[in-house]
């Protein structure tokens, strides 16, 4: 199966439950104070969110299009379509700052990620930063075998400043191309995450000054708006420039990613479909947009975008 089969087998439940009855209705309806109430309705209820739906309807009201449902799947792409690249530096390495609660899946992607710039020929190291989890360094030492990324860690406790340093610097001085920063994810205290992010980001630009070039916060799409509520705390606290959506298998509500863009004004850069090493892509909004609005019978492919640009 490929990757937009995948996501699209993913976003079935949101497709049956929501977009398709939209879609249904602004086909065979006109767009009247009634038909606006209904899809309203079926957008907030799909974790679109207020302020996206919103927008969404004014937009629809604006157009007034002949085709309702075609302007509605350009207005969604619209929304998406961000800066959704990543932004590498001309000189390596490029440093990523990958944040998010913990359960969010934030060091599987980690390793999910160093997966796909290694595919792309580049030399990946990955930093176990979250220091205060013994189980997080385990775990993405796993996952760095797995891609074939050199892993460097300290002891359980330690200052992840320094393992943030001793990771760069080892990029430095082998010249390899990524640095991927698998960082604490604890929320219960605002200000010692902010403290201890902003310290990474410190030590890093001693050896890289506009390091860390992303900070991308990873959000577990099940978690809907609680998930929004969190990355607005990660937004206050840090410059998140990107987000990975992941879980998107299934039990997800797909509109999620569509609230994202419209409140938190941070483009979506990878997505999750899966479990599995290759069950993450970057993110496409008008493949995303397909699969969340088109019928079972509409035809999809892999488009093979690089994270690379």
């Amino acid at each position: 199966m490929g990757f937009f089969d995948k996501l699209k087998e993913g976003l079935k439940k949101s497709r049956d439950t929501f977009f398709n009855k939209i879609g249904q209705i602004l086909k065979i309806k006109k767009f009247d104070k009634e038909t606006r109430e209904e899809i309203e309705e079926l957008l907030i209820l799909a974790d679109v969110g207020v302020e996206a739906t919103e927008y969404i309807l004014e937009r629809l009201e604006e157009m007034k299009p002949e085709d309702a449902f075609r302007a509605l799947k350009e207005i969604l792409v619209e929304i998406l379509s961000k800066d959704n690249n990543l932004n590498i530096p001309q000189t390596k390495p490029f440093v990523i700052s990958m944040v998010g609660v913990n359960g969010s899946g934030k060091t599987t992607t980690c390793g999910k990620l160093a997966h796909i710039f290694k595919s792309e020929g580049k030399q990946v190291v990955v930093g176990a930063c979250d220091t205060f989890r013994a189980a997080a360094i385990d775990q993405l030492k796993v996952w760095a075998d797995r891609s074939g990324a050199t892993f460097i860690a300290h002891m359980e406790g330690a200052d992840a400043g320094a393992v943030a340093y001793d990771a760069v610097n080892h990029a430095i001085s082998k010249g390899k191309d990524v640095v991927i920063l698998d960082t604490a994810g604890r929320l219960h205290n605002k200000k010692h995450l902010m403290d201890e992010l902003q310290k990474v980001n410190r030590v890093v630009q001693k050896l890289v000054p506009d390091a860390p070039h992303e900070v991308l916060l990873v959000m577990d799409a099940v978690t809907g708006q609680n998930g929004l509520q969190q990355a607005k705390i990660f937004k206050e606290v840090v410059n998140v420039t990107g987000i990975v959506l992941t879980k998107l298998d299934g039990t997800a509500k797909g509109g999620i990613a569509i609230a994202i863009a419209k409140e938190l004004g941070i483009p979506i850069k990878f997505i999750g479909v899966g479990e599995g090493i290759e069950d993450l892509k970057p993110f496409d909004p008008r493949d995303f947009v397909e699969a969340l609005m088109s019928g079972d019978e509409s035809d999809g492919s892999d488009t093979g975008t690089s994270a690379v640009g």
